[in-house]
């Protein structure tokens, strides 16, 4: 089998990274900076190994085209694998794996970055500055992190990782997981989801998202016991939290910050440009006419040079895996 892969979503600043270990494992990686979907799915046709990202879909139908044109392989170099049409790949016998992690510093420090802006009136003293506005406001008297209590919702590795990163801080950490591990228990308290709301002066969101089971898991109702003026970060998936919710509780006043990474329904907004003062939908709007108390970053918490090695390195061996024993430990098909 030729060693060819072609490889969808590849930014500029990636393909070093890819190039370098394509020729460290003996493959020939094809770099395209289309997203891959159900428009432009000819892109991949006569390609026997696929690599995709997060925001690349293609549908039962046009998966069903690429089995038909050779597809064998289907690889995402992403945690979270929502985009994957898993059910099509099993149908068409088309083989797909995944990256069941990478490097959690990636994530948990833009957690601590937006949750330090926030606290700290960062952003808003620095937009006053270029403003050409020198004054100290009463908006950038703050706390000390290690004055307040950190809540950490979903305790795995990312959320260990940023609670130790906040507790080297001096922040008292406070956690909520269904399945804590002993790590995570020896870092922070452990509480029940609506304590951790309760008591949290910064909240921050590390779970994991399944369908059905926690959308909107931090909801209108679990905002509102929120502490006023409390902060909340989302660095995990848009959909476990409503965000209009959130958005509202900003504009009312009862929270003081918000910093998304993610948003629902983030294909609409993310990876686009548009008039600041006309965007598409309400929400979004008001996502941008909310900053400094909204700060908006767009899915970039995997955009580091450690954690991009880690997801093209694994999708690489899960390839290499498949190749030399017809499996793979990280494969999506169960």
């Amino acid at each position: 089998m030729e060693k060819k892969i072609i490889c969808f979503g590849c930014r500029d600043y990636e393909k070093p990274y890819f190039e370098k270990l394509g020729q460290q494992y003996g493959y020939e990686l094809i770099l395209r900076p289309e997203y891959l979907n159900s428009a432009n799915w000819e892109l991949a046709k006569g390609y026997e190994i696929v690599m995709v990202r997060g925001g690349c879909a293609v549908d039962h139908d046009h998966m069903k085209l690429l089995a038909e044109n050779g597809l064998k392989y289907y690889l995402t170099r992403t945690a979270g694998y929502n985009h994957v049409d898993v059910a099509a790949c099993k149908e068409f016998g088309i083989e797909t794996a995944f990256v069941p992690g990478y490097s959690p510093n990636a994530i948990s420090e833009l957690a601590l970055t937006l949750g330090m802006m926030l606290v700290r009136n960062a952003a808003y003293a620095t937009y006053e500055a270029k403003e050409g506005r020198f004054q100290v406001t009463n908006q950038m008297f703050s706390r000390e992190i290690r004055g307040c209590t950190v809540g950490i919702l979903g305790c795995g590795r990312i959320g260990c990782t940023t609670a130790s990163l906040f507790k080297g801080l001096g922040a008292h950490m406070i956690g909520y997981d269904p399945f804590p591990s002993d790590y995570a228990k020896g870092l922070m308290e452990m509480k029940e989801a609506d304590e951790v709301f309760e008591q949290a002066d910064l909240l921050i969101i590390h779970m994991a998202y399944f369908k059905g089971k926690n959308d909107n898991f931090v909801s209108a109702e679990r905002i509102a016991k929120m502490k006023p003026g409390s902060i909340i970060v989302n660095v995990a998936r848009g959909e476990v939290m409503d965000t209009e919710a959130a958005v509202a509780a900003i504009k009312s006043g009862h929270l003081g910050g918000l910093g998304l990474d993610v948003i629902s329904n983030e294909g609409a907004l993310f990876f686009k440009s548009f008039d600041p003062k006309k965007m598409p939908t309400p929400l979004f709007q008001d996502l941008v006419d909310l900053y400094p108390k909204v700060l908006v970053t767009p899915h970039i918490g995997s955009a580091t040079d450690l954690a991009l090695v880690d997801m093209i390195e694994v999708s690489l061996k899960n390839m290499d895996e498949y190749l030399a024993t017809g499996k793979c430990k990280n494969s999506l098909i169960k």
